[in-house]
């Protein structure tokens, strides 16, 4: 059992090393690929490809998680004392407390996602008709005409009456 920890360790050091790699040629092409600031829209297309990305290691983490917890699960059947038994048990209780925890992250950035997404539809889709000003709408300039009905507004001149307080 220990071979195997010892042998998985070292292939999850060199997938973490890869990945690594990976992200230093994906954030130099991501210089290449951005979009133009002055182009409409820009700042949610940027958005949604930040939040995609994000999730892309976010999925890769979670993917990580589930083997650790289908590893641990092995382990747990393989034991043969009660002392492996014991350890299996807390490794495994371990890898699906991690696992719940990045599912939970997985979740968050796929509504980050679909917001994301949303508000580069609505930009894409332009403004909206209910956002034109109606035309019984109040303007800031004033009419020449008066209005049907006369404004009930108390002036500081009249006087004001308190009410009797019970005493």
């Amino acid at each position: 059992m220990g071979h195997i920890t010892r042998a998985l360790a070292a292939s999850a050091a060199t997938l973490v090393l890869a990945a690594g790699a990976a992200g230093v040629v994906t954030a130099a092409q991501a210089d290449e690929t951005a979009p133009d600031p002055s182009a409409p829209c820009a700042r949610q297309t940027t958005q949604v490809e930040k939040a995609e990305n994000a999730l892309a290691r976010v999925t890769a983490v979670f993917e990580r998680k589930q083997a650790a917890v289908d590893e641990a699960e092995a382990d747990l059947t393989e034991a043969a004392t009660p002392r492996e038994r014991a350890a299996a048990k807390k490794a495994l209780h371990k890898a699906e407390t991690a696992e719940a925890k990045v599912a939970k992250v997985k979740k968050a950035q796929q509504m980050r996602l679909t917001k994301a997404q949303q508000r580069l539809d609505k930009c894409l889709a332009g403004p909206s008709p209910t956002e034109a000003p109606s035309s019984d709408a109040p303007t800031e300039t004033p009419t020449e005409t008066p209005t049907e009905t006369p404004t009930d507004v108390p002036s500081s001149d009249a006087p004001t009456t308190a009410a009797p307080q019970a005493g």
